[in-house]
């Protein structure tokens, strides 16, 4: 199996991973190859293509009724990248907010706020990772 970041690096990759999140939060139980062909403006080859990688990093599920195939997203395997940034982010944030002087708090009720919102965005994180893990999703 391809790194999950070659996987993703690709614009095409990403956009078709888009377009099925956007159809998936919107009830849709599967999006045709030629649905993300015409929304894309990409050709049916490059598509398909394209949904091999994403098939064989398993971010994507198929579905096949007669001679049509249905794609949705699973994106499971996107946690391994949430995992790698999520450190990145919070320092970025510390720093950012350090140097814009936005902590107007006391040092004390400062590293309440810091550790609280730490947890909740792990909590966050954790809760978001089990629900889609749930069958069904």
């Amino acid at each position: 199996m391809a790194d999950i970041f070659d996987v993703i690096a690709d614009g095409t990759r990403r956009d078709i991973l888009q377009l099925l999140l956007d159809r998936s939060s919107a009830g849709e139980r599967g999006t045709s190859v030629s649905h993300i062909v015409h929304e894309l403006g990409v050709s049916q080859p490059t598509v398909s293509k394209h949904l091999k990688v994403l098939r064989e990093a398993q971010l994507v599920s198929v579905r096949e009724e007669g001679q049509h195939r249905y794609y949705s997203l699973s994106a499971a395997p996107l946690d391994e990248i949430d995992d790698w940034l999520i450190p990145f982010l919070d320092d970025g944030m510390d720093a950012a907010a350090d140097a814009a002087g936005a902590s107007m708090l006391p040092d004390s009720a400062a590293h309440a706020a810091d550790t609280l919102g730490r947890a909740a965005a792990s909590a966050k994180h954790a809760l978001e990772s089990a629900l889609k893990k749930l069958p069904g999703r």
